[in-house]
């Protein structure tokens, strides 16, 4: 549907942005082949878009004790759970790819207690979801168990705020209509040409 419009809201030409917004967004095209619908939609309001992805690549691509691929885990649980289109499909593209696995995602999306992951990413799962819908319920409990699996007060934080930042993205993307790229839904699905 080459018609439909990425976002209810306005999107800006590339030649209107400012330079650094319009540099990353073509470091995203040069390394993807395309250019991802939620920097297009955010990119209308640039002081946003900054501190949106500073945001994100500080919980997203950070080396800890989570791992690129369970990062990934996360956001595509608690967007399902949102029922964020496109974060479960863009994010389900990205976790295929990170994990090195065609069907996770999916698995995931849609019941991660039968998914083919470990009793640890279970555990995980299980407490991002815990922060996803009813947050003001955890407890010391939950940090015990999260313990139990190897899991650092730090790796704790981060399945937090990746949930919690998550949340404020798949709202956003809602509201906004955001539509996901035709190109997420092959990726790492099929191999590359």
């Amino acid at each position: 549907m080459p018609d439909t419009p990425i976002s209810r809201f306005a999107v800006p030409s590339l030649d209107t942005l400012p330079q650094d917004i319009r540099d990353r967004i073509l470091a995203v095209q040069e390394k993807s082949g395309f250019v991802p619908n939620v920097f297009l939609t955010l990119a209308h309001r640039p002081d946003e878009f900054r501190a949106f992805f500073a945001y994100n690549d500080a919980l997203m691509e950070k080396d800890g004790g989570l791992s690129k691929a369970e990062r990934e885990m996360i956001v595509v649980a608690t967007s399902s759970a949102n029922q964020c289109l496109y974060c479960v499909v863009a994010h389900g593209a990205i976790l295929r790819i990170r994990a090195k696995n065609p069907q996770i995602a999916d698995q995931i999306a849609n019941n991660y207690r039968k998914a083919d992951i470990t009793p640890r990413q279970k555990a995980m799962l299980d407490f991002a979801l815990k922060v996803c819908r009813e947050a003001h319920l955890t407890s010391e409990r939950d940090f015990t168990e999260l313990r139990g699996h190897g899991f650092s007060d730090d790796d704790i934080w981060d399945i937090a705020a990746i949930t919690a930042f998550f949340g404020l993205s798949n709202r956003i993307a809602s509201v906004a209509e955001m539509r996901p790229n035709d190109e997420f839904y092959l990726l790492g699905r099929v191999p590359r040409t």
